[in-house]
């Protein structure tokens, strides 16, 4: 059954009266990350009746922290890892063809061959360049969607990272990776998708007491409290999954990027790549992203301790980075070019051995002595698979009446081929902003119809190209309930705290126009 993809309050709360009423269901997901929401979509597709409690929003931890890239599993390649890295060229084909088309796209990573580079580190790049298109065939991607390797010349270099060190510059190796606009876009549009297939999506409620066949959830908002029953409860918090089963074992690691205004890098329309010294697989990304900024990152820190909602980078990391960006630009970037900065924790299985760096990205499945199951571990390419794996056990150990798993096929709201987008026999719309499109696909067009505000093709402020609809769409079919759902999340405005600060008075319009 296909149902009504949009989320907002009015669904929320009909929801809840709903479950009150009927409070057996058949799964229950602890979570709203990317893994969640991939599972309570594969639940619901499967027709099985799943509820999703995520105690804050939809992609409020670690899932719009990541570095937005869908990687095809080179660097565990090679580490070894041949099955992850197999994993992950598949998992990232089926979402540049089938899933998700309009939010993942081709990245040139671009690696510029400077003087400094030894011809040891050139031929070991090549080499991995090579293996990782050889990926790319295995997993049945096609080089119209994910072109192949290459090296360019010095003139080409510049042209795609214009701040490149110009000394001793003899041309580069280009290859190919998955970006997505946004990972927090991706986590709604999983989880609008889950919604779609009947799955009941419940942002700002908590889940306590939770057993293999009950859990308790609260409202944040209303403060009221109900007890479900299921079949099955899965538990997918990532970094806090021992606050749901306290016996298992995690080991966060902290990755940070800082943000600039992409004129620091000259505009760039590749995403410079530069090795980290003395590492022999570990590089640095200076990304190109949506709102005219570039993401430089990636850190790989021990993260011990309590774990923080909102963690926070460390002036050694913001150093780090800076420091071995430098290493490859004829400008010297500092603290003073840095207009935002973020940091993620990695939900890494703790295996008591080696840096977190060298931990691997597999993921596990295990089930605690009440009966809940958790998924732990893994990376967010292969979402898609992790739900498989963990719908897969529960079907088997409860028994449940479901079919078997259909996602490797099934199109995201937003994707040309979901059943929600308007018949292409419809007659075609006016011209739509490509910044619109980018972040909507398909739905482009609906933001702009569906809209009821004044001046909906309006800048919500000077200098950003999110439009007034887009607020608005946040809030009427996207689930976001407060301003920093709007400005954080379903936007990445807030990444940059001095343009936050000018649109949240917009963001307050849309707000308690539904209040």
């Amino acid at each position: 059954m296909i149902a009504d993809a949009a989320l907002h309050a009015v669904r929320r709360s009909a929801e809840l009266t709903a479950l009150a009423e009927r409070p057996a269901v058949d799964v229950v997901v602890i979570g709203g990350g990317i893994t969640g929401a991939g599972i309570a979509l594969d639940a619901a597709s499967r027709g099985l009746r799943v509820v999703l409690a995520e105690k804050h929003d939809l992609a409020f931890g670690t899932s719009r922290w990541s570095s937005k890239l869908v990687h095809g599993g080179l660097r565990y390649l090679a580490t070894g890892n041949v099955g992850i890295a197999r994993r992950s060229a598949v998992e990232r084909g089926i979402l540049m063809t089938r899933n998700a088309p309009h939010l993942v796209r081709a990245m040139p990573q671009l690696v510029p061959l400077l003087g400094s580079m030894r011809r040891r580190d050139r031929a070991l790049v090549r080499a991995g360049f090579l293996a990782g298109d050889a990926l790319r065939r295995l997993a049945g991607t096609p080089a119209t969607v994910l072109p192949r390797s290459q090296r360019i010349s010095r003139e080409q270099v510049i042209d795609l990272a214009p701040t490149v060190r110009h000394d001793g510059l003899d041309g580069g190796l280009l290859a190919y990776d998955g970006q997505l606009i946004d990972d927090a876009r991706l986590v709604t549009a999983v989880a609008r998708t889950a919604a779609q297939h009947g799955a009941t999506i419940l942002t700002y409620t908590a889940a306590s007491n939770a057993t293999g066949e009950s859990v308790r959830l609260t409202d944040q908002r209303s403060g009221e409290s109900l007890d479900v029953t299921a079949r099955a409860v899965i538990n997918a918090t990532g970094v806090w999954a021992a606050d749901i089963d306290p016996a298992l074992r995690l080991r966060p690691s902290r990755g940070t990027h800082l943000v600039f205004d992409a004129a620091a890098f000259g505009n760039p329309t590749a995403a410079l790549t530069v090795p980290i010294p003395g590492e022999l697989n570990r590089f640095v990304f200076a990304m190109p992203e949506q709102l005219g900024r570039v993401y430089l990152g990636l850190t790989d820190e021990e993260a011990p301790g309590p774990i923080p909602d909102v963690p926070q980078p460390t002036s050694g990391e913001v150093s780090f980075l800076l420091d071995t960006v430098n290493t490859a630009l004829g400008t010297t970037l500092g603290g003073g070019d840095v207009i935002g900065s973020y940091a993620g924790l990695r939900p890494l299985i703790d295996t008591g051995q080696g840096r977190t760096a060298d931990v691997s990205r597999n993921h596990a499945v295990v089930e605690s002595a009440s009966g809940v199951l958790s998924v732990i571990g893994g990376k967010l390419t292969e979402y898609r698979h992790m739900a498989e794996d963990v719908l897969d056990r529960a079907v088997r150990s409860r028994a449940l009446r479901a079919t078997p798993c259909r996602t490797r096929d099934l199109p995201l709201v937003g994707a040309p081929a979901n059943p929600g987008v308007v018949p292409s026999a419809a007659p075609a719309p006016r011209a739509l902003p490509e910044s619109l499109v980018a972040r909507y696909g398909a739905e482009a067009a609906n933001v702009l119809a569906s809209a009821t505000c004044r001046r909906p093709e309006d800048r919500v402020a000077d200098g950003i190209d999110v439009i007034r609809a887009e607020f608005e769409y946040a809030v009427s079919h996207e689930g976001a309930l407060t301003v920093e759902d709007i400005v954080d999340r379903r936007t990445r405005i807030g990444l940059v705290a001095a343009d936050r600060e000018r649109v949240l008075g917009v963001a307050q319009e849309f707000v308690a126009a539904t209040d």
